[in-house]
């Protein structure tokens, strides 16, 4: 058997940076993103933008409009939202035979037998009236669970996001930051290909590592099995699979780019790969007591090519719609066609925000 190929890290952070659509040469619209990316995350947090905003202009650019999003899951139903995430509906028959199998922890099936009564008559509320909000619905549940941090006391939502990953239920749109459900078969295609569970996860896998462009064979962050082709990578010891496309195209480089990294960015995930081949130590400082931040509530990565060079500590104040700038914190110092750079895409996000840029903090 033939030894598995060497990679450089410059080779594998060309190849992650490739497969997360942040190289230079920019895609073009929100469909081709979510397909390569596999899931766009959702998050309120606006200190600049939502996190699914702000990821689908870091890749697209100038052109992509928030609308854009809205259309593609509400009107031409090419995007679905599944735990958080909108992923394309080409996904929808990997996951479906984990969800029929869904839960595997003995708590959560005792919460739902004991809830039998309660979930059907969930299900019965939207057959008759749905779509709905979850505050539309009554809460019956005859057994509940305490407010654990992602969900109050109101049964109902747990419910609802049980039966979603049953495939029972699915969310239709949203009103504001408010979710509307309904039946997953008046939600879903019909026409679905019906895969095993071993071939869904098989192929499942290979999305994952389509995204990921290159993952370690063992990681919980990134799971891909034994999807693609084995590699080594220099300096490190652990055995790594890339996806063949992506190994195919290395040498086909069409540069990089700056590119401002929402903290929910899928490119930062797993951070033990983000430690190994980016050599960059990531904390999300938003959950940090402020004397102990370095960087700053929600400071954005700031990568250039491949290498991540700062961090981006900016606010949007909507009273006087500007981007205000508290700091771009240098990791190693800007020389003046990186600080250009840098400064170019700040205006270029201000421009995309419709904000004006302002130094300093207010």
């Amino acid at each position: 058997m033939a030894s598995p190929r060497v990679l450089t890290l410059d080779d594998a952070r060309r190849i992650a940076v490739r497969s997360q659509l942040l190289d230079a040469e920019r895609p073009g619209d929100v469909i081709e993103v979510a397909e390569q990316l596999g899931a766009v995350k959702i998050d309120p947090t606006r200190v600049i933008a939502a996190c699914e905003h702000t990821v689908l202009w870091s890749r697209i650019g100038y052109a992509y409009e928030p609308g854009q999003l809205k259309d593609a899951v509400e009107r031409d139903h090419l995007l679905f939202e599944f735990d958080g995430a909108f992923r394309p509906v080409s996904l929808l028959p990997l996951m479906l035979p984990a969800m029929r199998q869904w839960p595997r922890r003995e708590s959560t099936r005792q919460w739902l037998d004991a809830n039998s009564r309660f979930r059907s008559e969930v299900l019965a509320r939207l057959r008759s009236d749905g779509p709905l909000l979850a505050s539309d619905i009554p809460d019956t549940a005859d057994v509940t669970r305490p407010p654990d941090g992602w969900f109050g006391s109101n049964q109902v939502p747990i419910m609802l996001d049980f039966l979603s990953r049953q495939g029972e239920v699915a969310i239709v749109g949203r009103e504001g930051r408010h979710r509307r459900w309904d039946l997953a078969e008046r939600v879903y295609p019909s026409d679905l290909p019906e895969l095993d569970r071993e071939h869904a996860d098989r192929q499942w896998d290979e999305r994952r590592l389509q995204a990921a462009g290159i993952a370690r064979q063992k990681s919980p962050w990134t799971p891909v099995g034994m999807a693609g082709e084995p590699v080594r990578i220099e300096g490190l010891r652990s055995p790594w699979r890339v996806d063949p496309a992506a190994l195919a195209t290395l040498d086909e480089d069409a540069g990089g780019r700056v590119a401002f990294l929402n903290p929910y960015d899928g490119l930062l995930f797993d951070r033990p790969r983000l430690r190994e081949i980016f050599e960059f130590e990531y904390v999300l400082e938003q959950f940090k007591p402020k004397p102990q931040r370095k960087y700053g509530l929600f400071a954005h990565p700031i990568l250039m090519g491949d290498r991540f060079v700062g961090m981006l500590e900016a606010e949007v104040d909507r009273s006087e719609s500007v981007l205000r700038i508290a700091a771009v914190h240098e990791f190693l110092p800007f020389d003046p066609e990186e600080d250009a750079m840098v400064r170019e895409e700040i205006s270029e996000l201000a421009r995309w925000l419709g904000v004006e840029v302002a130094e300093g903090k207010r």
